[in-house]
Parts: C-alpha cells; structure tokens; sequence
C-alpha cells in the first residue's frame, strides 16, 4: 500500500498503531468521505473529514463525521471566536499539503489548532483520511485526539 504519504510517517514517528485501508474513490463521487464509509463497509459516523476553516481570521481544523455536517457557529465557540467560515479549497491544500478529499489531520504542513467532534469518543477506532483520496486510516480515537491535540468539542450538526 501507498505508505508514503506524510500523514503514515507521521503515524510511525509517533509509535501509534493504525490499519491502512485502500479503496476505489468512484469518479462521480460527490463526499469524498461517505464513498469512503461505503467502499469499507463502515457506518459512517466512524468515518471523519478534516476540513479546514478560519476564525476570526485564525486557520482551525474542524473534524467531523462524515454523515454530518460541521457546524461554524459551534466551532467558533469552541475556538473562542465570533465568526468562522469554511477556507477556500486553495487555502486549504496550501495549509494542509494534502488535496481536498485527501486532507488528513496528521503530518500536515503547518500545525493548526484542531477541533474534533464529540461523537467521536464514541467508538475505540476511527476512519480518517491517511493523506490522498482512496486511502483511509483506521486509528483509535484515543491516539488521533493525543496525536494532533485535538480539542472535543460538539461541533457537529
């Protein structure tokens, strides 16, 4: 499998054990996430997408299960802000290094505050993309949450 995307050596750097899981991404797929929680045969609240937003001007990462939708009033609370919006795709690949559809919460070009739905806690692991579109990794909720010192808050909707 493709073990060379940042977001795996970021994963063996750490010591974290993880479970890569490779799929087809269908051409028409309109959530890159939900194909990926079908293509493994996994519910899809344990399936999470890493999106990329500002607050008050500040880049944050806001991770949530890819059978909801993040919720901007929600994560500018959690973050202690007043507004936040989604950041461009451009912005978003720039901040990351990853491509949309591929951007993973490890081994990221710049180090960004993260915000990660509560509902995640609820399972011992979790589906997250490993750094390009097709590739999932499956880590337990425990390890993502101390690995990107993700902060749990609901902001899910």
């Amino acid at each position: 499998m493709a073990k060379g995307t940042p977001a795996v050596a970021a994963l063996e750097r750490a010591g974290i054990e993880f479970t890569l899981h490779a799929y087809e991404v269908p051409e028409d797929a309109r959530s890159y996430g939900e194909a990926a929680a079908v293509a493994l045969g996994v519910e899809p609240g344990r399936v999470l997408k890493t999106l990329v937003a500002t607050v008050d001007g500040t880049p944050v990462i806001g991770i949530v299960p890819v059978s909801g939708q993040l919720s901007l009033k929600r994560l500018a609370a959690a973050a202690g802000g007043k507004r936040a919006s989604m950041a461009d795709a451009a912005d978003a690949q720039r901040l990351t290094g990853y491509v949309i559809g591929g951007i993973s919460p490890f081994g990221r070009r710049r180090r960004l505050p993260v915000f990660l739905d509560g509902s995640a806690s609820g399972y011992d692991t979790v589906f997250v993309s490993a750094g390009r579109r097709g590739l999932q990794v499956e880590v337990a909720s425990d390890d993502l949450v101390a690995l990107v010192g993700a902060v749990l808050v609901p902001i899910a909707r």
